[in-house]
């Protein structure tokens, strides 16, 4: 049990850290009173991709050991990998950009200007570091993330909770109203917000620490718990986006938390900033890591985090919730690949056809998916 938990504080830390922080606001902005089932179709969709990847730890890894892979499954691996790297730069860029609207909108100095030069110094500074001293002492810093964003979420969720109780006993509770948007738009706006979900996958490149079977269920734990707690987060915090009217804005959360309790917004702040940071030093490292095995070894890993890093500072200059949009379209790019190693090496129809009706689900993501607003 224990080894199972801590297989699963990776791809958990890696989902919350996505999502729990801007989820709120696109919702409200999309589909306002009907955000807990918009939320419950996104996480469907997630754990409908994480059976996939659980699906190739099982059965696709063996192969691949064993030299035994099909053509189709070896070279749509292949090129997941290097989608995976670019996942991963937009991912950095969006987890900085989320950390300078909480942390400058705490401090009342939140502007496009003020955003952009801390997001440029952070990610600079994790470049820095990692060029000249590696990551691994900033990487130290997930674990102490993993917890206290759990803890903040748990009283963001008292915090939300009493004041839907104490807003109904009063007669008070507001629903906000149903935003003016076409099917189309509800369903290119939700499919880019997939990346609220992602992170169930890092279970599958955490082989040389746990064996097969616990990185397939430490995936499955990550997705129902995440699952649980984002529509209890949705649902609770829906009587509460009558607050935020018809803008959408990336760190609306902190005025819902004012408004749920006074004390609310200060630690939810602080949590915002570490769980990004440290998200995006993950995902850093990650993304390093596999653009030296693209490379074949051919770029070391201190060149690496500077060629990510590099890349982030230059989408960093776009608004969080496009970044949202885009970095949910490249992980569909990359979980829509990984359909297709699945498809490889099964022969059975019926899994065919249920990987096949996924894999056409992410490609429309990965063509359509826009950013709310």
């Amino acid at each position: 049990m224990k080894e199972l938990m801590t297989a699963t504080a990776t791809p958990l830390a890696s989902i919350f850290g996505s999502g729990f922080l801007v989820i709120v606001p696109i919702l409200s902005g999309l589909v306002g009173p009907y955000s807990v089932f918009a939320m419950a179709a996104v996480c469907a969709l997630a754990y409908a991709v994480g059976s996939v990847v659980r699906f190739n730890i099982a059965h696709f890894e063996p192969l691949l050991e064993a030299g035994n892979a099909p053509l189709l499954a070896r070279r749509s691996e292949q090129v997941a990998d290097v989608a995976l790297v670019l996942a991963y730069v937009i991912s950095v860029s969006l987890y900085i950009n989320i950390l300078s609207a909480f942390l400058l909108h705490g401090i009342g100095l939140d502007s496009p200007l003020h955003e952009h030069v801390v997001t440029v110094s952070v990610i600079s500074l994790i470049a820095l570091v990692g060029a000249t001293r590696g990551l691994d002492m900033l990487q130290k810093l997930e674990g102490y993330a993993l917890r206290i964003t759990l803890v903040i979420i748990v009283a963001v969720l008292i915090g939300f909770g009493g004041y839907d109780l104490d807003a109904a006993e009063a007669g008070a509770l507001q629903w906000p109203s149903l935003p003016d948007a076409t099917p189309w738009l509800i369903l290119t706006t939700l499919g880019g917000t997939l990346i609220v979900t992602q992170g169930f996958e890092t279970s599958r490149y955490l082989g040389q620490e746990f064996d097969r079977q616990t990185r397939i269920r430490s995936s499955r734990l990550s997705q129902i718990v995440s699952t649980g707690v984002y529509l209890l987060f949705v649902a609770l915090a829906t009587p509460l986006m009558y607050f935020l009217g018809d803008t959408v804005d990336d760190s609306a959360l902190i005025v819902l938390a004012g408004k749920a309790a006074v004390w609310l917004p200060a630690p939810l702040i602080a949590a915002a900033v570490l769980s990004q940071f440290s998200a995006a030093v993950a995902d850093t490292i990650a993304g390093a890591g596999n653009m030296i095995e693209v490379s074949e070894q051919r770029i070391d890993r201190r060149l690496a985090y500077l060629v990510i890093c590099g890349f982030a500072i230059v989408l960093a200059f776009h608004e969080t919730l496009t970044l949202v949009a885009l970095a949910s379209r490249a992980f569909a790019f990359y979980y829509l690949l990984q359909c297709m190693v699945a498809i490889g090496i099964t022969r059975n129809t019926f899994e065919r056809a249920a990987i096949g009706l996924v894999a056409v689900v992410l490609a429309f993501i990965t063509v359509f998916a826009v950013p709310v607003g």
